[in-house]
C-alpha cells in the first residue's frame, strides 16, 4: 500500500499468458449506428468462419476472436467490412492498447500504392512512402511477401478532413548524390460516408439525426376555368310562344273559349337580359326598349 492505496506488481509471465490469449483478436467499433449485438454475432459468424468468440462491452467495443492470427490478419486485410449496411473499424489487438474511438474524422482505410518502386516494397520504404497519405498502419500479407507487384497494398490511418490526393511524388535517392522523381498513383478501396450536417462518418447527409425531415411537396390541381365565348358567336334569337287567347263577349268579359282562327297564331317574345348584348362601347344606354313590341296600352 502506497499513499492509501493498493497497489498489486502482476507477474511477467501472467501479462505473457493474457498477451497469448489475446494476440488471435480483433477490435472494432461501428462508425454509424451500431446494430443489436446478437445480429452482429451471429452475422460475424456466417462470414468468419474461423471465429471463436465474439464479445462486446457497454461502450460499444466488439471483440472477435479467432482460432490462430493468420485467420485474424486475413480478416482485417480483406476489408473494409460491413454489418447490416454499417461499417466497423477493425484493428489488431496489441498490449498496451487503449479501448477508445477514434475521432470522428479519422478511420483506417486500404489504400493501393501503384508503379511503386521495387526497391521500397519494405516495411521501411512502404511506411515512408504511404506517410504522405496518412499514418501507417500495416501491409497485407501479399505485400509483405512481395508476391504481388502490381500494386502495394498498405493499412493507413486517414484523416477525412485533409486532402485526399490521387498521386503522390517520392524523390528517390541515387548513390551518387542526385534523385529521381518517380510518381506513384494513390487508390482508395472505400471512404466512408461523410456528413457534413454533424461532419462525423457513419452516414451521408441526407440521413444525419439531426436534421428535421422536410415534408414531401403536396401537390394541388387547380382546374382552368373555361375560355369565354367569342362575343360574335353569340346569336340573338327571338324566343317566340304560341299564345292562345280568348275572345270577348259582348259585355266585355273573356269567354273563356279560344276561336278556331286564333288557333297556331304566335307572339314574339323577347329575353330581357338580351339587350346587355347590344350595349354601344361608347355608351352604356340600350338601343331597344324593355316592352313587348307587340303589347296594345289597352291590353
Amino acid at each position: 500500500m502506497q499513499n492509501g492505496e493498493i497497489i498489486v506488481w502482476p507477474s511477467l509471465d501472467a501479462i505473457r499468458d493474457g498477451s497469448r490469449w489475446w494476440s488471435s483478436t480483433a477490435v472494432g467499433y461501428f462508425l454509424g449506428r451500431r446494430p443489436y449485438f446478437h445480429h452482429v454475432k451471429e452475422y460475424a459468424r456466417s462470414v468468419w468462419p474461423m471465429v471463436r468468440e465474439v464479445t462486446a462491452t457497454s461502450n460499444g467495443f466488439v471483440f472477435f476472436q479467432f482460432t490462430t492470427t493468420a485467420a485474424m490478419e486475413e480478416v482485417i486485410e480483406g476489408g473494409p467490412w460491413l454489418f447490416h449496411g454499417q461499417p466497423i473499424v477493425l484493428q489488431k489487438w496489441e498490449p498496451g492498447m487503449v479501448l477508445r474511438k477514434l475521432q470522428h474524422t479519422q478511420v483506417p482505410v486500404w489504400i493501393k500504392l501503384r508503379h511503386l518502386p521495387v526497391k521500397l516494397w519494405m516495411t521501411k520504404g512502404l511506411s515512408t512512402v504511404a506517410s504522405g497519405i496518412g499514418k501507417t498502419l500495416y501491409p497485407d500479407a501479399i505485400t509483405r511477401a512481395c508476391t504481388r507487384l502490381d500494386f502495394a497494398r498498405v493499412c493507413v490511418m486517414l484523416d477525412i478532413n485533409s486532402k485526399l490526393p490521387k498521386h503522390i511524388v517520392i524523390m528517390v535517392p541515387r548513390e551518387d548524390g542526385s534523385e529521381s522523381a518517380c510518381k506513384v498513383d494513390v487508390e482508395y478501396e472505400w471512404l466512408p460516408p461523410k456528413c457534413n450536417a454533424c461532419m462525423s462518418l457513419g452516414h451521408p447527409t441526407k440521413a444525419c439525426p439531426t436534421m428535421k425531415p422536410k415534408p414531401p411537396p403536396v401537390s394541388v390541381y387547380v382546374q382552368k376555368p373555361p375560355p369565354p365565348v367569342p362575343r360574335e358567336q353569340v346569336r340573338r334569337e327571338p324566343l317566340t310562344r304560341d299564345v292562345l287567347k280568348a275572345k270577348e263577349t259582348s259585355d266585355g268579359a273573356d269567354s273563356g273559349s279560344v276561336g278556331r282562327e286564333d288557333m297556331g297564331k304566335a307572339i314574339v317574345l323577347y329575353n330581357a337580359f338580351d339587350t346587355l348584348l347590344e350595349l354601344d362601347s361608347n355608351s352604356y344606354e340600350a338601343k331597344c326598349p324593355m316592352s313587348n313590341p307587340t303589347s296594345h296600352p289597352d291590353d
